[in-house]
């Protein structure tokens, strides 16, 4: 397959950094049941696909027990080190040892360094204060060098709010569960007072496990007027709002459709009709033991 010849958007994080708008991730397609030490050649071979297509920006975690594929993958792909933008995680059996967290991940990775590093999830904390210490054992990750960047996924405002009274670094962005049926209006605000970015996995979900919706019909006509299918409508929406999506595909010629999403733009009206008509419903595909339901926070 011919590689397309699009070149993704970055965008400019707090630190003065940049990370590529779409990102390919190792999660939970790839998540792995068994001995984390089996290796599954298909994850290797996924991101091998991956690079060759063009993707850069690859998203890992240590509670997929896929870093070694991943790792394997990168070693194995030929691409430049200072070419990918690598993230991991740091799940909650590791959030008292941040540093050899890390140090374990980068051995896996085969990596002196990871671009961004992230708290997988807020709720191994009973208090604010351990919110805070985990926060400053990630600055230390970043003052050693072994993190370019540190941020968090699935924060809510409230544990944003906590770290940043004691941060030195602030966290260059949150990963959340965001889509048009997920909006997120109430954490998203909080974000752009505060300059942190949003990475959101599950962006697809209006076109795969929430269907069908009130978005179908409109969807399908961005689709005829662009020539994309609706996952690059998605995957453009998400984009087109400062937001970097993080997708996954085993399959490659659905990897290189996703690379269309850098190909054209919505119009602010179009990004408007995706926003109201996705508020007409409510779905939550990850966490939903630990948010409120609704699409706020």
């Amino acid at each position: 397959m011919a590689k397309l010849d699009v070149t993704i958007p970055n965008l400019k994080l707090n630190d003065g950094t940049s990370i590529p708008m779409l990102g390919y991730g190792t999660g939970t397609a790839w998540y792995k049941t068994g001995e984390e030490s089996k290796i599954d050649q298909a994850v290797i071979d996924a991101v091998k696909t991956a690079t060759k297509l063009g993707y850069t920006h690859l998203d890992g975690a240590e509670v997929y027990k896929t870093e070694t594929e991943l790792g394997t993958a990168i070693k194995e792909s030929g691409v430049l080190r200072e070419k990918l933008y690598v993230t991991t995680k740091v799940f909650n059996d590791n959030i008292n040892d941040i540093a050899g967290a890390i140090k374990t991940s980068l051995q896996k990775l085969q990596l002196d360094y990871v671009d961004l590093y992230l708290i997988h999830q807020p709720w191994f904390a009973n208090s604010d204060a351990d919110l805070q210490k985990a926060w400053a054992d990630m600055e230390a990750v970043h003052a050693s060098g072994f993190a370019k960047s540190i941020g968090v996924s699935n924060y809510l405002p409230n544990h944003l709010a906590a770290v940043l009274k004691t941060a030195k670094v602030k966290p260059v962005c949150n990963q959340i569960e965001f889509h048009p049926y997920l909006q997120r209006v109430e954490l998203l605000d909080f974000h752009k007072q505060h300059g942190i970015a949003t990475t959101a996995y599950a962006p697809l979900t209006a076109a795969t496990k929430a269907k069908p919706g009130p978005l179908d019909e409109y969807v399908s006509r961005l689709v005829k007027k662009y020539a994309v299918s609706e996952n690059e409508i998605y995957l453009r929406w998400c984009i087109d709002q400062d937001i970097v999506p993080i997708t996954t595909s085993g399959k490659e010629q659905r990897l290189s459709d996703y690379l269309r999403a850098a190909t054209f733009k919505l119009t602010p009206v179009e990004i408007k009709q995706i926003n109201e008509l996705g508020q007409e419903k409510h779905f939550r595909g990850f966490w939903s033991n630990k948010f409120q339901d609704d699409d706020r926070s």
